[in-house]
């Protein structure tokens, strides 16, 4: 009997209508988390003054949001892989939107802390996007279109930043956390139209499911399947060529093959998919990845915050005053729009070397890259060059994170692939935790020299991570 895999399909369809679709969805996915995240930068004080709370009651709303994006990345993880990719967005995006909406109702600081910390664990359930996103893009392009999808990310940032800048001049910080919360409410109105995906269906072995996707695909896209019928993996072989013995939709495999399957079945995204992060195959690319995630996110986060706070501390430390100084809305407003049109930059070169260079030598440039531009601002430096400076650095780190962001799901199987990403995902919210410490802390001592050897250490020692990966996925099926 004649058969094809899900990768043979997807190349055969190509990218066509039907991903798009699923790119613009899962894109307003990754948009919505930027915005939660920049979110952060500005209502922060908004709130500190209304409530009159002290400057630690402040900060705890970042770390409520990043603690709860820590739980919600392990936990939306286990569920995708159990319960499946669909199952996994819809209650994220429930708990966000409707969270978010009732943070903008808080009638105090401790509901407005709770509510924002659910909206964290919605959040936390992001990185499924693109997971889900991936198991339908064809192994030649997804380098490409990975790159694509992270310029959603970066749409989000100055979308953020621009709806502050508008709203906050004319109404409260409510109507801003509102109107930051419609992207979710968006995609729980468009949910009924997302399909499941066929990799996770065929995981599963509810192989006529994943038929009846791949048929959908192959409709919108106007192009014919590969003939013959859907099997798992092509290692995967029929027992016999009698196409009798295929029973209710599923093709029977091996008996080995068949068990592990039904166990996989019944287990995904639990032990069994705890077993596979940490078997001898995927040990070392586990424990690299959840190290290269944390100093990504440990780098991300903090060069945001060191965009509105290093000019700032310049002045303060100048001037040998170490009280805080307030920075004026308006320059947070634009500091926060120009660093964040960086990460064009930064998308536009790892999209033109990812497929050139590859995975891991796209990172480990782009994280050296990062050092570099960083290394000069260990001393006071113009105004005008710290920006150019930190815009170098913000476009290299963009770059590195999207590709890892690409690079992770395409190490892992399917079966633990969204418990894997949500793991290390969970492992880079860490990383957002523990930088302000660092980027704030230092700074506001006038310790810009230590802080910055911080971010150089983690860098370098992240570039040296990526070059110890012990696989290169590019053009690889996923499996």
């Amino acid at each position: 009997m004649e058969t094809y895999t899900t990768d043979d399909a997807l190349t055969a369809m190509g990218f066509g209508k039907f991903q798009a679709l699923v790119l613009v969805y899962a894109g307003t996915g990754w948009l919505a988390d930027s915005m939660e995240l920049m979110l952060l930068s500005f209502v922060g004080p908004l709130v500190r003054q209304q409530w009159n709370v002290s400057a630690q009651h402040e900060s705890l709303l970042s770390s409520v949001v990043f603690t709860g994006m820590l739980i919600g990345a392990c936990s939306w993880g286990y569920i995708s892989d159990k319960y499946g990719r669909r199952t996994a967005l819809l209650f994220s995006i429930v708990l966000t939107t409707g969270a978010g909406f009732l943070s903008a109702l808080s009638p105090n600081y401790i509901s407005l802390i709770v509510f924002r910390f659910l909206v964290g664990i919605g959040v936390g359930g992001t990185h499924v996007f693109s997971s889900w996103f991936l198991e339908f893009v064809p192994a030649k392009n997804r380098g490409t279109w990975m790159i694509v999808f992270s310029v959603f990310w970066t749409i989000g940032t100055i979308l953020e930043a621009s709806l502050a800048w508008v709203v906050l001049s004319r109404l409260s910080w409510r109507w801003l956390l509102a109107f930051t919360a419609l992207p979710c409410f968006l995609l729980l109105l468009l949910f009924v139209i997302a399909p499941e995906s066929p990799r996770y269906l065929c995981v599963q072995n509810r192989i006529s499911d994943a038929t009846l996707v791949l048929e959908r695909m192959a409709k919108t896209n106007k192009v014919a399947l590969p003939p013959g019928v859907l099997t798992y993996h092509k290692e995967t072989q029929l027992v016999d060529h009698n196409p009798l013995t295929a029973q209710n939709g599923r093709l029977p495999v091996r008996d080995n093959d068949c068990a592990a399957d039904n166990a996989m079945s019944s287990k995904s995204g639990g032990i069994a998919a705890l077993r596979k992060l940490f078997s001898r195959k995927l040990l070392r690319s586990t424990l690299l990845i959840w190290f290269v995630w944390f100093a990504n996110s440990f780098a991300y986060y903090g060069l945001v915050l060191l965009s509105s706070q290093l000019g700032d501390a310049n002045r303060r430390c100048a001037s040998g005053q170490k009280s805080e100084v307030q920075q004026k809305n308006d320059n947070l407003y634009k500091d926060v729009f120009i660093t964040s049109l960086a990460e064009f930059p930064g998308l536009v070169i790892s999209a033109i070397i990812v497929d050139w260079f590859g995975r891991k030598a796209t990172m480990w440039i782009l994280l050296f890259g990062c050092c570099a531009f960083l290394g000069p601002l260990a001393v006071h430096q113009k105004e005008s060059l710290t920006t150019a400076l930190l815009f170098g650095a913000r476009a290299c780190g963009m770059g590195s994170s999207t590709v890892l962001c690409l690079y992770a799901p395409e190490v892992y199987p399917t079966s633990a692939r969204s418990t894997g990403v949500g793991i290390a995902t969970a492992i880079g919210k860490i990383g957002g935790i523990v930088c302000p410490i660092i980027a704030v802390g230092m700074l506001r001592s006038c310790h810009q020299m230590e802080a910055v050897v911080v971010f150089e250490l983690v860098l370098g020692l992240a570039g040296v991570a990526c070059i110890l990966f012990p696989v290169e996925t590019k053009g690889r099926e996923m499996k």
